[in-house]
């Protein structure tokens, strides 16, 4: 296993530790928990087993997190300001309320500590002039978890009070799990797209537009996708605010893809075709085929 796993990679150990009882339970419990390989009991709620594996272990998890941040004032703000907001980095330097000189040499280092990675819009803006900011990433998923809902209500958790951070949780919760729904869903469409396979995959943003998922294929064909993270099912007007964003993007997209967690409704399920993919999280299950303990990430730090 790479010394520092991929997102897929920390998915399939996940699944295969902790064996969830369907495919958006693991989505939901992974973006908690992912990364850290704890052992999770998939038959509690997600708020109960925050409360007793994090909440509870505030103090040690916290003390071995100080030790990769050096306890790095400035590297707290910049995380939690990543977290709590769009990743973009001019925001997030305004929300952790530090210069940009500060921030970037907190990022640096961050980065060295493999807690922050950046990430690229695929395509540069259309207007060569309008200069867009990259988008920080943290590369297990605990760790956003932690500067999201832990580490700003670090006073009221030390003293034993959970109420802010899990209401704070329970309002943001679905808004939470649909960075890494998308995420896992780029690699879905990776693996949905045989027939000329995909050689580039990642978001696309500028000042105007954002594009959950841009991809080229190895032939230099375009695939645009929109990911609905929601109870609803996804309609034909997702697809056409798809095609309004590359509009202004100034993309044209040879293929689009729409990744639906609960399904979609019969106008738009007429519209499929070779131009039009649709997925739902049953695609997802690609995701852990063959799953054997070769997959298994072992943990590097304390169980919680």
């Amino acid at each position: 296993m790479a010394k520092h796993p991929t997102l897929l990679e920390q998915f399939r150990s996940f699944y295969f530790q902790n064996n969830p009882k369907d495919m958006e339970q693991a989505i939901k419990y992974f973006g908690v928990f992912g990364g850290m390989s704890w052992s999770v009991d998939m038959d509690k709620p997600l708020s109960e087993l925050i409360e007793s594996k994090v909440f509870k272990n505030y103090k040690y998890i916290h003390a071995d997190i100080t030790k990769i941040t050096e306890s790095d004032k400035h590297s707290h703000q910049l995380l939690s300001g990543i977290a709590t907001g769009d990743r973009r980095m001019h925001s997030a330097l305004k929300r952790a309320r530090i210069s940009r000189n500060d921030g970037e040499y907190a990022m640096e280092n961050l980065f060295e500590r493999g807690l922050l990675e950046a990430e690229y819009s695929l395509e540069s803006p259309p207007n060569e002039e309008d200069r867009i900011d990259k988008k920080l990433n943290f590369p297990k998923p605990f760790m956003r978890f932690w500067f999201s809902f832990i580490s700003p209500y670090f006073k009221s958790i030390k003293d034993g009070d959970y109420k802010e951070a899990k209401e704070t949780f329970a309002n943001r919760e679905q808004e939470f799990s649909e960075l890494i729904f998308t995420k896992l869903a780029m690699e879905v469409v990776k693996k949905s797209i045989k027939d000329d396979p995909i050689k580039e995959i990642g978001s696309y943003w500028d000042r105007n537009t954002e594009i959950d998922i841009l991809a080229k294929t190895k032939s230099g064909k375009i695939v645009a996708g929109i990911c609905k993270n929601s109870n609803s099912k996804a309609k034909k007007t997702d697809l056409t605010k798809l095609k309004e964003q590359c509009e202004k993007a100034e993309l044209t997209p040879d293929i689009c893809v729409i990744i639906s967690k609960s399904g979609f409704s019969n106008e738009l399920k007429n519209e499929k075709g070779a131009e039009l993919r649709l997925l739902t999280l049953k695609n997802f299950k690609s995701l852990v085929e063959d799953l054997s303990e070769k997959d298994f990430i072992e943990c590097s730090g304390k169980r919680y």
